[in-house]
């Protein structure tokens, strides 16, 4: 498998366990019985907090997208 290809992967589960520890965290500090609007909180908060993850990843060159050949 390429460098990139495995870059890739392992950058996809980072984000996917982000979003569910940080759902779960969440699920559990936000008091009971839950309510929509807790699940909207929830599911915003941690598709923030993976999407900051990427944007971070992007920023600090870690992923390399360009060609090197070119």
């Amino acid at each position: 498998m390429e460098k990139r290809s495995t870059r890739v992967l392992s950058l996809a589960g980072a984000i996917v366990i982000l979003f569910i520890a940080t759902v779960a965290v969440l699920l559990n500090v936000i008091p009971g019985p839950h309510k929509r609007l807790d699940y909207v909180v929830v599911g915003a908060v941690a598709t923030f907090l993976s999407m900051a993850l990427l944007w971070l990843v992007i920023n600090q060159g870690w992923l390399n997208l360009e060609d090197p050949k070119e």
